[in-house]
């Protein structure tokens, strides 16, 4: 009498593929919300290092310089700051452009993600 013993059943049971689908969703939800804020993060550089290497603005005014981030980040979809939230400094006769913005995005209920961003031109 040669009894085999019956091997171990391996897999994903239901409920830890449900469990799973659960936390991908949550993870996806999470990401789509998030990713957009850092795109814009990145626009916002992109525009301040134009600003900054263009030479006909060099020695232009605050007015003009805000006035050129406005029309750029009208194109580009920006609305996470405007050109009057930019400080704009020299640093050996090179502009630098910075600027402070805090976005809170609504996860669920009333929790909330706060993100911090201090963008420059300054490499």
């Amino acid at each position: 009498m040669n009894k085999a013993m019956p091997l171990k059943q391996r897999g994903v049971t239901f409920g830890g593929m449900v469990f799973g689908a659960f936390l991908l969703i949550l993870v996806s939800i999470f990401l789509l919300k998030v990713i957009p804020v850092y795109m814009q993060d990145e626009q916002i550089k992109n525009i301040f290092n134009a600003i900054s290497q263009n030479p006909d603005l060099q020695r232009a005014t605050p007015g003009e310089i805000r006035s050129s981030f406005e029309k750029r980040a009208s194109i580009d979809g920006v609305k996470t700051i405007r050109g009057e939230d930019i400080d704009i400094s020299s640093d050996n006769g090179r502009l630098i452009l910075s600027a402070n913005y805090s976005v809170k995005i609504p996860l669920s209920g009333n929790v909330s993600l706060l993100m911090e961003f201090n963008p420059t031109s300054a490499q």
